[in-house]
């Protein structure tokens, strides 16, 4: 909720209403000494702009399309890759709020001075540090993507300015350098935007599995994105009765620490479920540490 409320504050200041709380924001333009208190302006805004923020607060959701995320995603679909013996992935994220991340083999990737990894050229770098000694699976050509769709409950259009808008007040007004790379990846996504399904995704993803092609891959991501326990339940249930009969990958997080999590794959070959956790990764992508083990 507070992230919400905090959105929908960036949000209304990003639309254009002029106020001196704006002066708080670098995502305006602000510049402030640290000794100013911003609280009497944000009270003076929130009292003036009360009902347009309620009305937001009841419509809108937090779906924080991290980009940076990627850094942690992308060893993770090349080992899931190498566990199918390199057959194209049809891809499925669940929780997708725009679909940015659908697109994790068209970015490039840079690990401190370590690795350099994915294209180049593509408008989309993103940094992100190596912890530990092993270095993630990185192949000179990322695996084929044969599919790209989006779940989500509400998912954001980005070619409609509101909700551009709104992805862009979820990212805190002083992280500059997210909002560049947001930026940067919406631009880019806008030249082909993804296949985005409205829903919940247990109750979507019978539908979004028939149309995987033959020889490919079914490869579910489902990060950071919570379904109601009786929902969960039935996706398990659904790729698990999938896996039975065909190979079908899956992504997912455990908890770790307050800011980490810990990426998991579960894999469905030749019917024989196989799960392992094959690397840490800071909640925003800031650091991976990939694990011995995998």
């Amino acid at each position: 909720m507070p992230n919400l409320f905090f959105a929908a504050v960036h949000y209304l200041l990003l639309k254009g209403i002029s106020h001196p709380l704006a002066r708080f924001y670098k995502s305006l333009g602000g510049s402030y000494a640290v000794s100013d208190d911003p609280m009497p302006d944000f009270r003076s805004f929130c009292l003036q702009q009360v009902e347009r923020i309620r009305e937001l607060i009841a419509v809108r959701l937090v779906q924080t399309n991290e980009v940076s995320r990627c850094a942690g995603l992308a060893p993770v679909l090349v080992a899931a890759s190498k566990d199918v013996s390199g057959r194209p992935l049809y891809l499925v994220d669940i929780g997708a709020s725009a679909g940015l991340n659908l697109f994790w083999d068209r970015y490039g990737y840079k690990y401190g001075d370590r690795i350099e990894a994915g294209d180049k050229n593509s408008p989309v770098q993103i940094e992100c540090a190596l912890r530990g000694t092993t270095l993630p699976p990185f192949p000179a050509i990322f695996p084929q993507v044969t599919g790209r769709v989006g779940v989500d409950l509400s998912p954001l259009d980005l070619r409609v300015e509101e909700d551009a808008l709104w992805l862009c007040a979820l990212i805190w007004p002083e992280h500059e350098k997210r909002s560049q790379l947001l930026h940067d990846a919406i631009d880019m996504v806008l030249q082909q935007p993804p296949q985005l399904v409205a829903g919940d995704g247990a109750d979507k993803l019978p539908d979004i599995i028939t149309a995987v092609p033959a020889g490919s891959v079914l490869c579910i991501v489902r990060i950071f994105t919570n379904l109601p326990r009786q929902s969960s339940e039935r996706f398990r249930a659904i790729v698990s009765a999938y896996g039975a009969k065909h190979d079908v990958l899956m992504i997912t997080i455990r908890g770790h620490g307050s800011d980490d999590s810990q990426l998991v794959l579960t894999s469905f070959i030749n019917g024989q479920r196989n799960e392992r956790s094959l690397a840490y990764m800071q909640n925003h992508g800031n650091w991976i540490e990939w694990l011995n083990h995998s």
